[in-house]
């Protein structure tokens, strides 16, 4: 295991959003957006917080659960006595597919969804939009991670370069870029694309209920999640109606998001949230 592991994710963390904050400058998807960065205090705040509030109740977190399992040789793979380059790719290909079907069930269940839709109401994407997720969902995410790496004795270092790469990739896929044409429909073959992941963020409840995958476009395609493209095309728009306004964009409001129902302005609360809507299949 490398030292200083917790620098080597914070250095790849800070390099990769400020590459993706500049080609939002360079190449926007939508250029000249309501609120822009005056979101990012809010989100970049939810952040802090769930960080530390990992740090504080498990401050091991899944790298160290890693090398709790493996110092006393628990868990599937070491069982079956798997080389460690294999042990490494299958802990990577099952902690995404354990991530995809995570997401999907907090889109099912109505209290998850509650937590997770602090994420949703997010009115705008761009690469902050990646790390908008309520404390409390952090923590139980984590809790899952940690149980998971255990159950199979995912290797210390598998887990470091999962988490490395599901970070990256999710400020990838919710940055506000705009891929060349050629390259966009080749690119999502093997990785989740923003122009993917914005289907996932739009209003309409089938479309918000599909293209769940993180990092890895397959799980989509395998389980029958995957959309090419929302019905409204560009004009896609984007969050959770009742929750665009800019004050619910605070990070106090976002932090009591779950436990409120729709604001008054809206006139109505929205409808109970039913199981996932299965997407078509891709055009």
């Amino acid at each position: 295991m490398p030292p200083h592991e917790p620098l080597i994710r914070l250095g790849a963390f800070l390099g990769v959003l400020l590459v993706m904050l500049a080609l939002e400058r360079w190449r926007p998807w939508r250029p000249g957006r309501a609120l822009g960065a005056r979101r990012w205090p809010a989100n970049l705040g939810l952040a802090a917080l769930g960080a530390g509030l990992v740090r504080i109740t498990v401050p091991a977190a899944a790298v160290g659960a890693a090398l709790w399992a493996e110092a006393r040789g628990l868990g599937l793979l070491p069982a079956l006595g798997a080389p460690p380059w294999l042990a490494v790719l299958v802990s990577v290909l099952l902690l995404d597919l354990l991530v995809y079907w995570q997401h999907r069930i907090t889109h099912v269940v109505p209290l998850l969804w509650r937590l997770h839709r602090v994420h949703h109401a997010d009115p705008e994407l761009d690469a902050t939009t990646g790390l908008r997720f309520h404390p409390v969902e952090i923590l139980l995410s984590m809790g899952l991670k940690m149980a998971a790496v255990v159950a199979l004795g995912a290797p210390a270092l598998a887990v470091l370069v999962f988490e490395v790469l599901l970070n990256a990739t999710a400020l990838f896929n919710h940055a506000a870029i705009r891929l060349p044409a050629w390259l966009e429909p080749w690119l999502r073959l093997v990785l989740v694309t923003p122009e993917m992941h914005r289907i996932h963020h739009s209003e309409v409840r089938a479309e918000t209920d599909s293209c769940y995958g993180f990092c890895l476009p397959w799980w989509d395609r395998l389980f029958g999640s995957y959309r090419a493209a929302p019905a409204a095309g560009e004009a896609v728009v984007i969050g959770v109606p009742g929750w665009r306004e800019a004050p619910q964009q605070r990070l106090d409001r976002l932090l009591w998001q779950p436990l409120r129902g729709a604001p008054a302005a809206t006139g109505t609360a929205p409808p109970p949230r039913p199981g996932s809507v299965p997407a078509p299949p891709a055009a």
